[in-house]
């Protein structure tokens, strides 16, 4: 349902307009008759994730921390030293 208000009336009433616009119905507001803008019910977020469903299906390399010397040493100007 679109519901159109003026907007003397939507800075009066704002946060029912909000209230109702959360709960699915679109309102359109004018200026002098002529539409303007519209509030509208933003889309739902995804469901909230759920912890440890991806459990077995990652595999981290025992040495994914290991980082070779020469790298190591180009972050502390050690470059041209090793």
């Amino acid at each position: 349902m679109t519901v159109q208000v003026n907007i003397c009336e939507a800075q009066t009433h704002l946060s029912q307009l909000v209230d109702r616009a959360a709960a699915g119905e679109d309102i359109i507001i004018a200026r002098n008759g002529r539409p303007v803008a519209r509030l509208c019910p933003l889309p739902r977020t995804s469901q909230r994730r759920t912890p440890g469903t991806l459990r077995g299906k990652i595999r981290m390399a025992a040495d994914f921390d290991e980082t070779p010397d020469e790298i190591v040493g180009m972050f502390y100007g050690d470059a041209g030293n090793q």
